[in-house]
């Protein structure tokens, strides 16, 4: 495919950063195994077929609307989605707000979820209140959240696949679960490998759904380290492109930057969702070091080789993986989960 040169790479993210100097996750157990799989055969595209038919298009005239208005909303939902399956599984617990006066503090409140940002939640808060307008107690925050990370991702230009739907929103929320359940920007490959293992997810989904990075925004705080002291060297990493480390450096300085300026993650095509990310792993212009990570991995190199040449099979491995993590950890009845009519409340 083709890709911009490391010259071209460095005005386009030098001009982005001016423009976004603003405050902008066994056999001896087969009743286990079988009632999982009861689980996941329970959730289907057409679960709302004759509770809440217009369920999609419900959800799909607020994203529509909330693209329209702020287009960060779409990274934004994406991201939540992903924080959201990789805690305790897809069920919604990452709306569910702390309790007054709890010193037990819910997900959303975590450490590595407080850059998640709110129009995000917004964007969940106004699709839940119109479908409950139209389909009271049907739909769970958990659909509405898998549907409306489905419809962002097509609205910025990426594939359009079908949404399984009848997961029940979960009870449980503990920023304490947060931490080891969610990747970071200095994981290594091997920890990447196990987390996405332990969620049932492979290789394979590990580098296709890393791909999520073709759209969004990274703060300081979380490559400040690879740019000035790379694994205590005092030195930035040697991986990463002369020019886009000038760029970074430029826009965040080592002590006392501005905590809101963010950079994208796909500094060729920042807005748009397409196969630019793995081209620019290429031309070591990943902006994470889990990013770059991917490229000089031998076990993972030659998926983002592949998937950087062909924008279709990219898109094909994206939509079934989504479908894929979308599984993860369902919830279904009330002994395991709720319907929650505000997603930010238990019932």
């Amino acid at each position: 495919m083709p890709v911009l040169s490391p010259f071209s790479s460095f005005f386009v993210f030098t001009c982005f950063f001016i423009v976004f100097f603003v405050t902008l996750n066994s056999s001896n157990c087969l009743d286990l195994t079988t009632n999982a799989k009861r689980r996941l055969r329970q959730i289907s595209v057409n679960y709302y077929a004759k509770s809440c038919p217009q369920v999609e298009q419900l959800v799909g005239s607020i994203t529509s609307q909330q693209f329209k208005e702020a287009p960060v909303s779409a990274p934004a939902t994406i991201r939540l989605f992903f924080h959201d399956c990789f805690v305790e599984g897809c069920d919604a617990s990452i709306l569910l707000a702390t309790q007054p006066g709890s010193k037990l503090l819910a997900e959303k409140d975590a450490e590595d979820n407080k850059d998640l940002r709110t129009e995000g939640f917004e964007t969940i808060t106004r699709a839940k209140a119109l479908v409950e307008s139209k389909c009271p107690g049907v739909v769970s925050c958990a659909d509405i959240l898998a549907i409306a990370a489905r419809d962002f991702i097509h609205l910025s230009g990426g594939p359009n696949y079908l949404v399984k739907k009848g997961r029940w929103d979960g009870k449980i929320s503990m920023a304490t679960r947060v931490p080891y359940n969610l990747p970071h920007a200095n994981s290594t490959v091997d920890q990447l490998i196990k987390l996405f293992s332990s969620k049932g997810l492979n290789i394979q989904d590990l580098v296709v759904l890393s791909g999520a990075h073709t759209i969004g925004f990274a703060h300081c705080k979380n490559f400040l380290d690879r740019i000035y002291n790379y694994k205590g060297t005092k030195q930035a990493d040697p991986s990463i492109d002369p020019r886009l480390l000038k760029a970074l450096k430029m826009s965040c300085p080592q002590v006392g930057g501005n905590a809101d300026i963010v950079a994208p993650f796909d500094v060729t095509t920042p807005f748009v969702f397409d196969h630019a990310y793995y081209g620019n792993l290429q031309s070591k212009l990943g902006l994470l070091a889990s990013d770059q990570g991917l490229f000089l991995d031998p076990r993972t190199k030659p998926i983002v080789q592949s998937l950087g040449q062909d924008k279709a099979k990219f898109f094909q491995a994206f939509s079934a993986a989504m479908d894929k993590m979308g599984s993860i950890g369902v919830k279904r009845g009330r002994r395991h989960g709720e319907k929650r009519k505000v997603c930010s409340m238990h019932m």
